[in-house]
């Protein structure tokens, strides 16, 4: 109970339901539950990779956690970017058909997968529930539990694929900006969160200031 209402919380999946909607506003109903589908595979192989060996893939490349914090914002503020002055076009033209079928496979596993869906909070937390298992029985329930999550948000990001046929583009258009404003604000997040971890000192003087 507490792997599964951590791992959802901390993943969220209903906060990445603007973003995909905004970031997919030409796709069809098939494409968006082909990249959900694809985001949520990706998600759950990295956290259960983490999970099992986060550690030591940490220790063996001499990455912290703040380092991946900022490595995420960066990718989350240049999609943010993107929206803000709207340079994602989704038209398609004939002679562009593969590079823009390149161009919804990097949507599904980056930003959507990682680091919307499976980004440093999510990483960070299920490292640290398999720290806290004491078992196998635990490990596997974790796994489990990784699963049912990534099972979940597919299935949330599947209905609002098929519900989004409803949404006017004029909505969409207000999406797209109003997302690019908070994923913008999520990245600098991001990044205050990584300097805090790196120098607590920092934070107290300005709040004491």
């Amino acid at each position: 109970l507490l792997a599964v209402s951590s791992l959802f919380v901390i993943v969220d999946p209903f906060s990445a339901v603007p973003a995909f909607l905004a970031m997919t506003p030409t796709d069809s109903t098939e494409q968006r539950i082909k990249m959900a589908r694809l985001a949520c595979c990706v998600s759950a192989g990295v956290l259960l990779s983490f999970a099992i060996a986060g550690k030591w893939i940490f220790k063996f490349l001499g990455i912290t956690m703040p380092a991946f914090q900022l490595a995420a914002s960066i990718v989350l503020l240049l999609v943010a970017l993107d929206m803000l002055r709207a340079q994602r076009s989704r038209v398609q033209e004939t002679d562009e058909e593969t590079a823009a079928g390149i161009e919804k496979t990097d949507i599904a596993v980056t930003p959507l997968a990682i680091p919307m869906l499976a980004g440093p909070g999510a990483i960070s937390t299920a490292i640290l529930l398999h720290n806290q298992a004491t078992g196998l029985g635990q490990r596997v329930a974790l796994y489990l539990c990784i699963g049912a999550v990534c099972l979940a948000s597919y299935l949330i990001l599947r209905l609002s694929a098929r519900s989004a046929r409803w949404l006017s583009p004029i909505a969409m258009s207000i999406t797209v900006r109003v997302m690019g404003l908070l994923l913008a604000a999520i990245a600098i997040q991001f990044t205050l969160n990584a300097l805090r971890e790196l120098n607590p000192i920092w934070f107290r003087a300005a709040t004491s200031g």
